[in-house]
């Protein structure tokens, strides 16, 4: 909460195995429904995906402990099947439903409609990180690292290994062309984020915005705690086509 994530990565690789993460509990779910109700009536809590964390489960238990504290509030709570910027693009078009003052159920609607086009894909620099997802051993983690595999990935509901690259520049080419397979010249909303990958980062930006029919595209920094499964110098991109 009072370090930004360039900062939490500089404590990871001074000591990677000390960094932890863990979910928001139940209680602190509440809190947050708690002064969200001093502003609204209504309250969307939109979570990464279920078969990543548990973060979920305890916003639904908040949800249900609200209803006696909090009954003037409506409170629902939607699962993104995602994470990384794709559910920020799910978040996004809730807020912006919000904000041209549609009803909740509207809101919900916009939402669950990027929730089922919103494409998300991972480029990681190293495997040696990904066993504390629980996605592979760490005995395979470290072979892989030995070996310089360098995996690229896709978010949808869980993660799945899409491909390997022998260099950063194939892998940010591979992931190019899965998103242009998608898209192909479409108008695309996109969002290009990092892991203590700033300049890279920028660079596949201005790239994306001269190759593709871009409505909008966004750069943002991966949270910390993508960075504690996937390693820093990963980069990512999270798009839909109109």
């Amino acid at each position: 909460m009072d370090i930004t994530p360039s900062e939490a990565y500089k404590i990871f690789l001074e000591d990677p195995d000390s960094f932890n993460t863990s979910s928001a509990s139940p209680a602190e779910c509440l809190q947050v429904f708690r002064q969200a109700s001093q502003r609204a009536a209504s309250v969307l809590c939109i979570t990464l995906s279920t078969k990543l964390s548990t973060l979920y489960s305890a916003a639904c238990d908040a949800r249900d402990m609200a209803k006696t504290e909090l009954p003037e509030t409506t409170i629902e709570v939607i699962d993104s099947k995602s994470a990384t910027p794709s559910e920020g693009m799910v978040a996004l078009a809730a807020a912006r439903a919000a904000f041209e003052g549609k009803d909740l159920v509207a809101v919900i609607k916009a939402a669950e409609a990027i929730k089922d086009k919103v494409n998300a894909i991972v480029f990681l620099e190293t495997l040696r990180h990904v066993y504390r997802s629980g996605r592979i051993p760490k005995i395979a983690s470290q072979i892989g690292s030995v070996l310089n595999i360098k995996p690229i990935l896709t978010v949808s509901g869980t993660v799945h290994f899409a491909g390997m690259a022998g260099s950063r520049k194939s892998g940010i080419e591979r992931m190019l062309r899965m998103m242009r397979n998608k898209v192909g010249d479409r108008p695309v909303h996109v969002a290009v984020t990092h892991a203590y990958a700033l300049e890279e980062a920028v660079k596949l930006k201005e790239r994306i915005a001269a190759e593709f029919n871009c409505v909008e595209v966004w750069l943002s920094e991966f949270s910390p705690v993508m960075g504690y499964a996937c390693g820093t110098g990963t980069v990512g991109i999270a798009f839909y086509g109109e």
